[in-house]
């Protein structure tokens, strides 16, 4: 069931977005050379608490850490390690969230370690613009099929592909709640949008080839052909006069 948010829950939501939003901030400003993924997560996770709110993602369904650190072909889901150092010209992938008197945010950004090849930077632009193609498409009494056909178009067009596999969601009370949102789709087809859902978008964009691989850790998920991956999220809230980002740490 789809729940519909009160502006008294969206009032508690949006700080929970907010504490989300710039931890992942702070986290891609420490993005560095040596630097490693297990004292990125430490750096979220002490700054989420600080704001008195709690890492959402930390024991989700046995998740060990408080982000989701991925990097190069990895495209979600890479487990943080004291062994995992990141270096020059990596692309780094963060998914994190909080949770804040109930209710949750979720948003993720892909960062690059100094200097990138143009394949990354390209990619990463590529995949960021998509993000904002599909909440620019989340508009009231549309369809879910908006908002992936918005992305998807954008993404192919330029030669890059979306991952089929894992697709965003609603988000509220849980962090994955209904509906399924995802990055490709027919316009005008799936549940309509209505004023007061909460979604988190997030396109997840390959290089290469759409096929992905689940690790034996059972999380880190991986390009099926190698390729680079990127990752950028935003939770919003559709709005009688639109969508409105709930996760954007100078709002």
């Amino acid at each position: 069931m789809i729940v519909l948010k009160t502006d008294r829950e969206l009032k508690i939501m949006r700080e929970a977005c907010k504490i989300s939003a710039k931890a992942l901030q702070l986290v891609g400003k420490a993005v560095e050379p040596g630097i490693t993924t297990a004292e990125l997560d430490e750096l979220a996770e002490r700054f989420i608490r600080s704001c008195g709110a709690v890492p959402n993602f930390k024991n989700y369904e046995g998740y060990p850490a408080t982000a989701c650190i991925s990097i190069n072909n990895e495209v979600i889901h890479g487990i943080p390690s004291k062994n995992r150092k990141i270096c020059a010209g990596d692309i780094v992938s963060v998914d994190l969230g909080a949770m804040y008197e109930g209710y949750h945010g979720d948003n993720a950004a892909t960062f690059a370690c100094g200097e990138v090849s143009s394949e990354a930077k390209r990619l990463m632009d590529v995949t960021r613009q998509s993000l904002y193609k599909g909440i620019e498409a989340a508009r009231p009494g549309g369809r879910i099929g908006d908002i992936g056909h918005a992305v998807q178009e954008f993404v192919e067009e330029r030669g890059f592909s979306v991952v089929r596999d894992f697709v965003g969601h609603g988000i509220g009370t849980k962090m994955h709640e209904p509906p399924e949102v995802p990055n490709f789709g027919t316009p005008g087809r799936g549940i309509r949008l209505l004023p007061g859902m909460t979604i988190a978008i997030e396109p997840m964009v390959n290089a290469g080839r759409y096929g992905v691989s689940v690790q034996p850790d059972g999380w880190t998920v991986l390009t099926a052909d190698g390729s680079l991956s990127a990752h950028f999220e935003h939770t919003i809230v559709i709005t009688k006069s639109g969508p409105k980002i709930m996760t954007d740490p100078d709002d």
